[in-house]
């Protein structure tokens, strides 16, 4: 198993652009305009073997050096996790969720007022299978733009979007839209795991911390991220939901929040 690649408390100027399993992966993190405290977003790329990797994204709660503390802790748990469950012979789905279970003692043993949410991708033999807990987000989309998976957020305002109470413009500037009903930290902490759905070539995963989709519609992520240019496209992304961030101009969103924001696409069968 190669080694895995963190980004903690990032403040990155441009996007990292990897090759992974038959593909690319993208990566972009940097704190809230204008902060001078850490990112409390992490992000961390676990390649496994030439046939499978998972990816994951987290975004720290607690507004100080715990909420850094505790996203930091969930990835290093994840992939030590999966470190040693690649040299045990565990499936992947075993070693993720074991990783997400030690974190969640982890951080309320370390870090009792401290939580954080996760989204995690496991990837194998050209087949992703979505894991979650909290409203950081994931995506997975075709290049002529066509949705294929989108995870439901943990928290009151999600829940009434995927039921039809609320538009996705009413969730976005909802008063309770911060509220999280679910988080790694906490003792009732729970994990969606999705199905896994088949990749073709040139399709797009998205995992997000609420930093992008607070500030961008989904369907304008969609839009910018299934172009060719990989790269470019995320360069995009990321600026556009900064200068949402910084520059309010109604009636588009406006949150500041630190971003991050990883994307892989597959070039190969």
């Amino acid at each position: 198993m190669e080694e895995a690649r963190f980004y903690l408390d990032a403040l990155m100027e441009g996007v990292e652009l990897h090759p992974l399993i038959g593909g690319q992966a993208a990566v972009y993190s940097t704190r809230c305009p204008g902060k001078t405290a850490a990112n409390e977003d992490a992000a961390v790329i676990v390649p496994i073997n030439e046939h499978a990797a998972v990816l994951a994204v987290a975004d720290g709660m607690g507004g100080g050096p715990s909420g850094e503390q505790a996203s930091a802790l969930a990835l290093a748990t994840l992939a030590e996790s999966l470190n040693n469950g690649a040299l045990e012979g565990e499936t992947l789905p075993t070693a993720i969720l074991k990783g997400i279970d030690a974190a969640n003692r982890k951080i309320q043993e370390t870090h009792p007022n401290a939580a954080t949410t996760l989204v995690v991708v496991e990837i194998q033999q050209g087949e992703i299978r979505p894991y979650h807990v909290g409203d950081s987000m994931i995506l997975a989309f075709s290049s002529r733009g066509r949705l294929k998976l989108q995870t439901v957020m943990h928290s009151p305002v999600g829940y009434a979007l995927e039921a039809g109470i609320l538009n996705e413009v009413e969730a976005m500037h909802h008063q309770h839209r911060h509220v999280v009903s679910n988080v790694v930290g906490c003792p009732e902490m729970r994990v969606e795991i999705g199905s896994p759905l088949r990749l073709r070539p040139h399709d797009t995963v998205v995992l997000a911390s609420d930093g992008l989709f607070d500030n961008l519609h989904v369907e304008e992520v969609v839009n910018r991220l299934r172009r060719v240019n990989l790269a470019k496209c995320l360069q995009q992304v990321a600026g556009d939901a900064v200068r949402r961030m910084t520059h309010h101009e109604a009636p588009a969103p406006c949150k500041p929040d630190d971003l991050t924001i990883v994307a892989f696409r597959p070039t190969k069968r």
